[in-house]
């Protein structure tokens, strides 16, 4: 298995990427490639006394910036890294790509390059959440901002089939965001998706306001990709304001500070839980071969823990349950009819 890595995508890159490289693949033993200047990586390696020789290299001429156009990529930009990096997995050079670079152009290579499941309308990122409970994903969490009911419902299937294949969560239960729980709540939008959802090979389990989903009371929510990603960025400034906020309470005072002590392994425990480099990274569901898009901001630890996913969401054929579940919804549909 050879896992293709953006070299250069991300606020850290790319010592943080080589960093997370190197240690993934003495863990995981598995091909990994850096894609991007190859003269950079080496000096940067260098510079920071890393063993890289167990790494391969595909150079890349060129970064995209996140402030250009998303379709640089399929066409100003096509020798850029993360350009290089899609076409090789689409060549089948690679089993999987990540990258923490420009989400828009992420998801404007990865349908245009690597292309879309037959059948899937567009693709969805697909965002672990922390909950009270089991972690719940969020899909569509910023790739698509104006969504049909149809592809709401393929995000539901999509979402099911990587709960169940990656985070072995058997028959995941699948909310829709809304206003309220009631069946009549919503604009067309979601009064049509609910429809469609209730009769979709999953569990679906009817709307969910957003207060529910820290509680875990779902286990996929499904939303169009503007709500998605501002459900997303609320988590994560509650989740840093919560932090900060209790850190500043145990480090306040010798009283404070004592108590502190006593209660560090649960501190730590939560932390963990909020940490967004615990899972990796937002895997972008619908592509015809898998890719995931790592935070901007990730460090080594992220970079580590999104080659793990990678590798899982390769080895464990999550596209081609994808694949099933909409077969046997098409199947059903044309029964119906």
């Amino acid at each position: 298995m050879n896992i293709v890595m953006d070299a250069f995508g991300g606020d850290n890159a790319p010592l943080a990427v080589i960093k997370g490289a190197i240690d993934a693949h003495n863990e995981f033993k598995t091909d990994i490639t850096l894609v991007g200047d190859e003269e950079k990586i080496k000096k940067c390696a260098k510079e920071n006394e890393l063993d890289i020789s167990a790494l391969k290299i595909r150079h890349a001429d060129t970064v995209i910036d996140v402030c250009e156009e998303p379709t640089a990529v399929v066409k100003s930009k096509k020798d850029c890294s993360m350009a290089v990096g899609l076409k090789m997995l689409a060549d089948g050079e690679g089993d999987a790509f990540l990258s923490a670079g420009s989400t828009g152009a992420l998801v404007v290579g990865a349908t245009m390059i690597v292309r879309r499941i037959k059948g899937i309308k567009r693709p969805a990122l697909a965002t672990v959440l922390p909950t009270a409970g089991a972690p719940v994903m969020l899909l569509d969490s910023g790739a698509n901002a104006d969504c049909r009911a149809e592809m709401l419902t393929q995000f539901a299937i999509m979402g099911s089939a990587y709960m169940n294949g990656i985070l072995n969560v058997q028959n995941p239960k699948v909310g829709l965001a809304n206003i309220g729980s009631e069946e009549s709540k919503g604009r067309e939008l979601e009064l049509e998706t609910y429809r469609q959802l209730s009769s979709a090979p999953i569990n679906f389990i009817g709307n969910i306001e957003a207060r529910q989903v820290p509680l875990g009371d779902a286990d996929v929510v499904v939303t169009d990709g503007f709500t998605g990603n501002m459900m997303l960025k609320l988590y994560e400034g509650m989740g840093k304001f919560f932090t900060d906020e209790l850190k500043g309470m145990l480090t306040n005072g010798v009283r404070n500070k004592i108590g502190a002590f006593m209660i560090l392994p649960s501190v730590k425990e939560f932390k963990k839980k909020v940490d967004y480099s615990e899972y990796g990274g937002a895997p972008l569901l619908g592509t015809a071969k898998p890719v995931i898009k790592a935070h901007g901001s990730s460090d080594a630890k992220a970079f580590y823990n999104a080659v793990r996913q990678a590798k899982q969401f390769s080895e464990k054929d999550v596209i081609g349950q994808i694949t099933s579940s909409l077969a046997e919804m098409k199947k059903e549909q044309q029964i119906n009819e």
